[in-house]
């Protein structure tokens, strides 16, 4: 069988993706209309977009062109990613003797030549903004070898990521929003039948202070009314199923209490001693919340969905909240606050970082210290 013929850009282009994909966790993007550029995104990352330009620059002025339309390209990543701005690293493969692209400045397009493949491990250039690009490198015997390892190594990455997703997203059995349905319907029918009073564990900031601490949680289990516990519980059903399906139960378990926490602490901390309230509509506001954090590091996969559907869901709410009496909006937004940092804390499969999992897990205790501190001390 004849060797593989590998021109030195195509070599290149090759090796570049086989890093950023393999060791950066960029992925590719798809964008219509642009020939000889691959584009990656990571938004985790100091450069959210890469592009692996292999189009021949033959003078400053298609340059300025390549980065007018790079620039309009990115708008259009930057709307369905709801980001303000976005670093882009542009690496071009092929440029002509009299472009210069020294004098190029710009605030967040940065231009990268590589002309050899031996750059790549020169620890100049593109490999000095990546350093660990050095040691990448791809055993082959010849060129045949090399595209069939640069490719398997990009499959399995790609295979690797699909599976996190596929699970992620999978339909599950959800026991855990079925079992805080019947316990909070179990409840209501034990203050119906006149076994438990809503009185004695409902969160009042004058008890809690006096050592009933257990009102911040009971209090998420009670209702005033059969309307109330309905829409209680179908927006559980609702929310709750969707949230324990991305997260898994422990993450959603953790998520829920401390929601219940934060809905508790705030209402008390804002609306003060004459101030009484029950309901799970905090701990539901809190899974919107950890909804909100998912839909956000996901939003490439969920596409517009965080756009149209999340967020007015929650500002709909919010504002029924602000216009009709005896709605405890305070219990709303500490849930929602409390649960969009524990999501934070627990993570996401597949997204984000550990820094991310202890910076959340950090203000997140604050939050409870701070809000505790004003109920007990400040009001």
């Amino acid at each position: 069988m004849a060797d593989l013929s590998i021109s030195k850009n195509d070599e290149i282009t090759m090796r570049l993706v086989h890093y950023f994909v393999t060791k950066e966790d960029y992925q590719p993007v798809l964008v219509n209309g642009l020939d000889n550029e691959i584009w990656l995104e990571n938004l985790d990352k100091p450069y959210e977009v890469i592009i692996i330009n292999s189009n021949y620059i033959h003078n400053n002025e298609q340059l300025d062109f390549e980065v007018f339309k790079t620039k309009e390209v990115v708008k259009q990543i930057k709307k369905k990613t709801l980001s303000l701005s976005m670093n882009i690293l542009n690496i071009l493969l092929d440029v002509g003797e009299n472009v210069d692209t020294s004098t190029f400045m710009d605030k967040h397009v940065t231009l990268c030549e590589v002309n050899d493949v031996k750059e790549l491990s020169s620890g100049e250039g593109i490999s000095e903004i990546y350093p660990n690009m050095v040691n990448d490198d791809v055993t082959a015997s010849d060129s045949m070898d090399f595209f069939i390892n640069v490719t398997n190594d990009i499959n399995n990455k790609t295979e690797e990521k699909n599976e996190i997703y596929e699970h992620t997203f999978s339909k599950k059995t959800t026991y855990l929003t079925y079992g805080l349905i019947a316990i909070n319907v179990i409840v209501f029918l034990l203050q119906e039948m006149g076994i438990l009073n809503a009185a004695d564990f409902a969160m009042n900031q004058v008890l809690v202070k006096q050592g009933q601490w257990y009102r911040i949680f009971t209090s998420a289990f009670f209702h005033g009314s059969i309307i109330h516990i309905l829409t209680n519980m179908y927006s559980l059903y609702v929310v709750g199923k969707e949230v324990e399906t991305l997260l898994g139960k422990w993450k959603y378990a953790l998520v829920y209490f401390i929601s219940i926490i934060t809905s508790s602490l705030l209402s008390a901390a804002v609306n003060g001693a004459g101030s009484t309230s029950i309901g799970a509509s905090g701990a539901i506001f809190g899974l919107l919340g950890a909804l909100l954090y998912f839909g956000y590091n996901y939003r490439l996969y969920i596409g517009n969905a965080l756009i149209y559907e999340i967020i007015p869901v929650i500002a709909i709410n919010l504002f029924i909240g602000f216009t009709l009496p005896y709605i405890d909006n305070f219990a709303h937004i500490g849930g929602l606050i409390g649960g969009y940092l524990s999501c934070m804390a627990v993570g996401v499969e597949g997204k984000g970082e550990a820094s991310d999992r202890v910076n959340g897990s950090i203000v997140t205790a604050l939050l409870i210290g701070f809000l505790t501190y004003v109920m007990l001390v400040l009001r």
